[in-house]
């Protein structure tokens, strides 16, 4: 019976992973296969010019002519620029507005969680032209009112575009986070929080002693995803791009990525830096794990 019943169970289980193990395989091991392949290989043309285009292979040759390339390099000196800028605020700003929602002095909790996660609401395409509208000189009435306070800012240009593009993910994701470091921040029993009370501590006090540390979990989670994302920033800068020249069309990797096939085709080339992009981000994913599970062991 006790066989049957393990069987019964196995085939349920299986039942119920197989639909997304399915889907796994074709939509996300299967490309990076499939990218993987066409990176070993290059495409050049026959006949002088005249003819038809012949495909050969190539070996490690397009990932060797990625690391050679300047543009791609400087796209993740760009990317670390970002980083370091953007999870300290992004991070931090949605931590404590978290821990000010679970506060006992807040207010219309409810009215200020979902005017904060609204934002997130809009698609990434849609608030970077609205953001962009409100970078560009002669439509915003931002640079209208800096101007008219005696301050001249150029978002769109390339000493600028940086805090441009940080400040559009910031407005688009500070709010997702800070939903779930809230709800971690509720998963904190409370009478752990009445016993640093019951000691004397303030409320900035449990804050920082008490409540941040029993949601360092979830912030690690969230660093993890930010960083992850970071590899994969495109649409903002794109965007930008569009409107000013002045970044260059292969400012992040993915923008090296897409100019490399869609405008150059050379699909090899593409595939390699797809390759080295998603390395990476392996890296960085395991780098972040371990570290922040080395400091919840603390």
């Amino acid at each position: 019976m006790a066989t049957r019943s393990a069987r019964r169970q196995g085939r349920t289980a299986a039942l119920l992973i197989g639909p997304f193990l399915l889907l796994f395989l074709a939509f996300s091991i299967a490309p990076l296969v499939y990218t993987a392949w066409l990176s070993l290989f290059s495409e050049r043309s026959s006949g002088l010019g005249f003819g038809g285009t012949e495909t050969f292979f190539t070996g490690l040759e397009n990932y060797v002519r990625a690391l050679s390339d300047e543009a791609f390099r400087n796209s993740f000196l760009i990317i670390a620029l970002y980083v370091l800028l953007y999870i300290p605020l992004m991070i931090g700003g949605a931590l404590l507005l978290a821990l000010l929602l679970d506060s006992a002095m807040a207010r219309a909790k409810r009215f200020f969680q979902l005017a904060l996660f609204l934002p997130h609401a809009v698609p990434g395409l849609i608030a970077a032209v609205i953001w962009v509208y409100l970078y560009t000189p002669g439509l915003s009435p931002v640079i209208d009112a800096l101007e008219s306070a005696g301050v001249r800012w150029n978002f769109l240009s390339a000493d600028h575009a940086l805090f441009s593009v940080v400040n559009i993910s910031t407005w688009e994701w500070i709010g997702y986070n800070m939903v779930i470091f809230y709800a971690a921040l509720q998963a904190i029993p409370r009478e752990i929080l009445e016993a640093g009370r019951v000691d004397g501590a303030s409320g900035a006090r449990i804050a920082l002693r008490i409540k941040v540390p029993m949601v360092r979990p979830a912030i690690a989670l969230n660093v993890l995803f930010t960083v992850i994302g970071a590899l994969q920033l495109f649409t903002e800068p794109r965007v930008i791009y569009r409107v000013s020249t002045e970044i260059g069309s292969a400012w992040t990797p993915n923008m090296y990525a897409l100019r490399a096939a869609f405008e150059n085709h050379d699909y090899g080339l593409a595939s390699s830096a797809s390759i080295l992009i998603a390395l990476l981000g392996a890296v960085l994913s395991y780098i972040v794990t371990r570290f922040s599970g080395r400091r919840g062991q603390i």
